[in-house]
Formats: C-alpha cells, structure tokens, sequence
C-alpha cells in the first residue's frame, strides 16, 4: 500500500533532522566535545533542539501513515503534517537562537502536541469503528 502524503512528510523531516545533525557535528567539532555540550549552553541548546526532534517525528509519522493507510482525507493528513513540519521547525530554530523568543518554542510545542493527539484520537476512533 502506497503512503505518498506520509511519504512526503518523511522525508521532509528527515531532512529537518539531517540539517539539527549537521548543527550538532558542527559544534561538537568547533568545541572538540566528543559527547554532550562539555557544558556549553548553545551546545546544549543544539543538541536539544536534535533530541527533541528524534524524539517527536517518529510517532508523528506512525500514526501520519497509519491515518493514511485507515483512508483519512488527503486535505487532513497535509494540514496535519504542515502544522507538525511548522511546529517541528518554530521549536528548532527558538533553540537554535535563530528565531529568538518563547513565543515560537510555545507554537512549535504547541503544533506538535496538538496535531500528534489529533491523529492519535483519530487513528484510536476509526480502529474503534471500523
């Protein structure tokens, strides 16, 4: 079964999460920290924004696919991996210090959180009834 919408959003993430790799090899190179941030706050800082990451888009795209594969609506599943690409990206560049400001680390967290438990009561209600 073809998951082309999923797909997309995958490898869009995957990229996301080459170029917070990359910032993290950059510093520990720079600073000659072979593991964790060697307490540098902008290391520790890049190294979270990474972490987070890895640790958000991989359920975010199981259930991304598992929408997908149950017959969601295509409108739905690119509104719900927009939301989450955007929040991904706000809540990344707050900690890297290119977009400076609380606000975008609270939508980012906030789009994650929101359109992750959409799908999530999504998938849940169309197991359910299916």
């Amino acid at each position: 079964m073809a998951l082309p919408v999923t797909a997309v959003f995958a490898g869009l993430l995957a990229l996301w999460l080459i170029f917070l790799q990359a910032r993290v090899v950059r510093f520990r190179q720079a600073a000659k920290v072979l593991i964790g941030s060697g307490g540098d706050e902008m290391g520790e800082r890049v190294i979270r924004a990474h972490g987070n990451a890895v640790e958000t888009v991989p359920i975010f795209l199981i259930l991304l696919g598992l929408a997908e594969g149950l017959g969601a609506p295509g409108w739905v599943l690119v509104l719900a991996g927009m939301a989450f690409l955007a929040g991904r990206v706000s809540h990344g560049m707050n900690l890297l210090g290119i977009l400076p400001g609380l606000q975008f680390r609270a939508i980012g967290m906030g789009l994650t959180v929101t359109t992750t438990g959409l799908l999530a009561l999504g998938v849940i209600a169309h197991a359910v009834m299916a």
